[in-house]
């Protein structure tokens, strides 16, 4: 129901809800992709996405992450609460409208976190990698790494696929899926093995007890990484080497790479100084910090997730939405008041 909220009669639109299985419906990677790529290349001031902020509890926490759209229609916020003691959680993204305030639509978040992470790790393949058709490696073959593979096909010619996961059913399996796809695709019998002669090495898993699933020794000229798994400071997907060889490290948020994920604080400790070869995903995709300096340089892109990927996959999915009918209208929304 519409409201008039102020006493110059401004009508306020009722808010919507967006579900997850609309999202199934009305998801696309390309676009995806195309929304992101061009979020990142205008340029972002930091106070546009600050720092994820978490509250942690004995065996759950709730993490929250805002962010203000470059597009200039929406800013949101995403909040996930999670136990990894009961292996639960849940996701929502919220979208407040720049130019009026109000609540426009809350949306289920759950699916949205895998199309951001994997559409922004493909934005960054793409300026990264070599202008070919591509060699993959992939470790991992669960939800996250079925997703880097299927958003960079969107948009790219894969050569072949390799891919490695401790279970031999987990990789038959991926290589199912995706054999429609890629003409050539096959399990390899060790993550080694998966990276040997690949242009470009998707790392989406983490081992039980936190050893890294990546060792940089394994690494060869021009090769790009991309690793998405380790995202707090308890958390380890590639070990230090990797980040040592790396002329260049791309991150989507720098401070919390370099201060908030395993990964990074153990290169430390060893003595590595990331700052020195570390850049943001904006200044690539702006053109503002070169990628790569060499062919043969090897470059990392690592993720820990921000608010401006979900925002912006979350105000595609409502423009999608609006147009496709297939959003709901909440029966009473949060007032915006005069103030």
């Amino acid at each position: 129901m519409l409201k008039d909220v102020s006493a110059a009669g401004v009508v306020q639109a009722p808010t919507v809800f967006i579900g997850d299985d609309a999202v199934t419906e009305l998801s696309d990677w390309r676009d995806a992709v195309d929304a992101l790529r061009a979020a990142y290349t205008v340029p972002l001031r930091n106070e546009m996405v600050p720092p994820r902020v978490m509250a942690r509890g004995d065996g759950f926490w709730l993490r929250g992450l805002c962010a203000i759209s470059p597009s200039g229609e929406y800013m949101g916020c995403k909040l996930i609460a999670a136990s990894p003691t009961i292996h639960r959680a849940s996701y929502l993204i919220s979208l407040f409208d720049q130019k009026t305030m109000d609540l426009a639509a809350l949306i289920d978040g759950n699916q949205v976190t895998g199309i951001r992470t994997a559409a922004t790790a493909t934005v960054a393949v793409d300026l990264l990698a070599p202008a070919q058709a591509l060699r993959v490696a992939i470790i991992g073959s669960g939800f996250e790494a079925q997703g880097l593979l299927a958003s960079l096909s969107s948009i790219r010619e894969i050569e072949r696929v390799r891919v490695f996961s401790p279970s031999p059913a987990s990789r038959a399996r991926f290589v199912s899926l995706f054999k429609q796809r890629v003409a050539d695709i096959q399990a390899a019998d060790s993550a080694q093995q998966a990276v040997q002669g690949a242009d470009v090495v998707l790392c989406a898993a983490r081992s039980r007890d936190e050893t890294p699933v990546l060792d940089g020794s394994w690494l060869e000229p021009g090769m790009t990484v991309v690793s998405i798994g380790s995202t707090l400071p308890e958390q380890r997907e590639v070990d230090v080497q990797t980040l040592a060889r790396a002329a260049r490290i791309v991150a989507d948020m720098p401070e919390e790479v370099a201060h908030d994920t395993g990964d990074a604080l153990a290169a430390k400790q060893a003595g590595i100084d990331l700052e020195s070869k570390m850049i943001s995903l904006s200044d690539l995709a702006s053109g503002a910090a070169p990628g790569r300096l060499s062919r043969e340089d090897i470059v990392l892109y690592k993720s820990v997730g921000t608010a401006l990927q979900d925002v912006v996959i979350a105000e595609m999915l409502l423009r999608k939405a609006q147009a496709a009918g297939r959003s709901q209208r909440l029966r009473q929304t949060i007032l915006t008041i005069d103030k």
